[in-house]
C-alpha cells in the first residue's frame, strides 16, 4: 500500500485549512476591532505574528506536498493543457497571491506597532488582508474544482 500519497494529501489540505481559515480570522476578526482601536496593540502583535508564521510554515508544506503531487499525478504537458493542470496552475498563482498579501499586511501592521500605533497600521494592511482573504476564497472554489470528479 502506497502510504505516501494520502499523507501528502493529508499535509496539504491540513495546511491549506489552517492557512485559509487564519487569514480569514485576522481579516474579519481581529482587524474590525484593531480599526476602532479596541486590541491591544500585544495581543495584535501575537495575532500577526502567528500569521506570519503560519504563512511561512504553511509556504514549505505546500511547496513539499503539493510539489510531491503534481510531480506524481501530472506531466508538464498535463499541467500546461489540460483544464485539470490549468486549475492546479491557477491554484499555485493564487496561492503566490495570498503569501505576498499576507506578508505585506503583516509588514506593515508589525511596522506600525513597533512606532507604537495601532489603527494606523491596521488601516495600511487592511487592503492587503481584504486582498489575501479574497485570494483564499479563489483557492477554496479552485480546489473544489479539483475535487469534483463531475466538474472537469
Amino acid at each position: 500500500m502506497d502510504v505516501i500519497n494520502p499523507v501528502m494529501w493529508s499535509v496539504h489540505v491540513g495546511f491549506a485549512i489552517l492557512w485559509v481559515g487564519s487569514v480569514l480570522f485576522v481579516t474579519l476578526a481581529v482587524l474590525p476591532p484593531a480599526l476602532r482601536g479596541d486590541v491591544g496593540s500585544d495581543a495584535l502583535g501575537s495575532v500577526v505574528g502567528r500569521l506570519r508564521w503560519i504563512t511561512r510554515i504553511a509556504a514549505v508544506a505546500f511547496v513539499l506536498s503539493g510539489g510531491h503531487m503534481a510531480g506524481t499525478l501530472y506531466t508538464f504537458e498535463a499541467l500546461t493543457g489540460t483544464p485539470r493542470g490549468h486549475l492546479v496552475l491557477t491554484m499555485l498563482g493564487l496561492w503566490f497571491v495570498g503569501t505576498g498579501l499576507v506578508e505585506v499586511a503583516g509588514s506593515k501592521l508589525a511596522d506600525g506597532l513597533d512606532a507604537g500605533k495601532l489603527r494606523e497600521p491596521a488601516r495600511d494592511a487592511k487592503p492587503f488582508l481584504y486582498g489575501a482573504s479574497a485570494v483564499s476564497v479563489g483557492l477554496i472554489v479552485t480546489a473544489g474544482l479539483l475535487a469534483s470528479p463531475t466538474m472537469i
